[in-house]
């Protein structure tokens, strides 16, 4: 177990930064979604997002490993489950909550995997 600490503070930085790629792709698509195929404010706003979250991703790459880093991109579907309950009423099924639930998992199995 404190190996695995260890490696997350080893690679906080890179992991922040990941956690913000991941939550910025998420929320770029979120509003490709509510822009509905129309060239509008939700469109452009959801590329510039996911813009940004492609930056916080190559940076973040300058502050860890990458067999650490990477998998933190996957909590971006985590994410996506939660934005689409709370934003445009999709419904959370207990296969989700499972599947979220192994996704958490593996990211911190792999994440405190650098040591």
């Amino acid at each position: 177990m404190n190996k695995i600490l260890l490696s997350f503070q080893d690679n906080r930085t890179g992991i922040l930064l990941m956690l913000a790629a991941a939550l910025s792709t998420s929320l770029g698509q979120l509003l490709w979604k509510v822009s509905e195929g129309s060239i509008n404010w939700a469109l452009a706003g959801g590329f510039a997002l996911y813009f940004l979250g492609a930056v916080f991703m190559m940076t973040a790459y300058r502050f860890g490993s990458l067999s650490v880093l990477h998998p933190f991109m996957s909590v971006g579907y985590i994410f996506a489950i939660f934005f689409g309950f709370f934003f445009i009423g999709e419904v959370i099924t207990v296969n989700m909550l499972l599947g979220t639930s192994l996704i958490l998992a593996g990211v911190l199995l792999i994440g405190g995997g650098d040591r």
